[in-house]
């Protein structure tokens, strides 16, 4: 299949997956081959916007040990997403991709201050747009900035690339019984309280009418595979197709 089949796509990746062992700092081995991939799909004239976590270097309270204010550990969060941004747009344009990073806060000669306006400019002259420092705002996560940033520049789909392959009825790894899902509403993730993305992220997707690709990242080449059409992982949808 030659035709991706959306025209422009939110990929939300987390910062573990771009961790090196033991699961911290940057094993830019793979950020190389998640960028030679974010590039393929450029190339096939798919507009490409990402998010990226920050939990290869802060995990927020749990770093903090339950101990810090709240809203000073979001903070630390959102600026290493800032940090990871950087690094995934150093290696970007080494490939020869161009790619820009804004930030969701004031960060002088760091990054460019986002705005919706210069966001689409990007996307549509063929940069790769990173969307840094969640949403700004302490108490919301990045897959909640991931929807929002999804809604602004009106992506066709969110590609949430994680560490499982799917929408499953259960914990895999806790329950052998648990059932993966080819296509699930977002109605039935909300009642069935599935972990999906979190509760204000899932309402948000809901309500601007986005759905949602969650895929295993252990092979980079599936982002392009998904933007190509290809039915892997599990799509949550407003109602689900047969």
């Amino acid at each position: 299949m030659d035709k991706p089949k959306y025209r422009r796509v939110l990929l939300k990746v987390s910062g573990e997956a771009l961790a090196g062992e033991p699961g911290r700092g940057h094993d830019f081995a793979f950020i190389g081959q998640v960028c030679a991939v974010v590039k393929e799909c450029v190339r096939h004239g798919v507009q490409v916007g990402l998010v990226v976590g920050g939990g290869n270097i802060w995990r927020g309270l749990k770093d903090g040990g339950d101990k810090m204010e709240r809203s000073r550990a979001d903070q630390m969060g959102m600026l290493a997403t800032v940090i990871n941004s950087l690094a995934l747009q150093d290696v970007l344009e080494q490939q020869g991709q161009p790619a820009r990073v804004l930030t969701s806060f004031a960060m002088g000669p760091v990054a460019e201050p986002y705005s919706q306006a210069a966001a689409d400019r990007y996307l549509t002259e063929g940069k790769v747009v990173i969307f840094a420092g969640g949403t700004g705002n302490p108490y919301f996560s990045t897959d909640t900035a991931a929807v929002l940033r999804a809604a602004e520049i009106h992506a066709d789909i969110i590609l949430l690339a994680k560490n499982i392959d799917g929408v499953y009825s259960a914990d895999p790894k806790k329950d052998p019984t648990a059932v993966k899902y080819d296509a699930i509403s977002y109605d039935q993730v909300l009642a069935g309280h599935l972990q999906v993305m979190d509760l204000p992220a899932t309402s948000l997707a809901l309500e601007n009418h986005i759905p949602v690709m969650i895929f295993a990242l252990k092979d980079p080449k599936n982002i392009l595979r998904v933007v190509m059409g290809e039915r892997i992982g599990t799509i949550v949808e407003e109602e689900t197709k047969v």
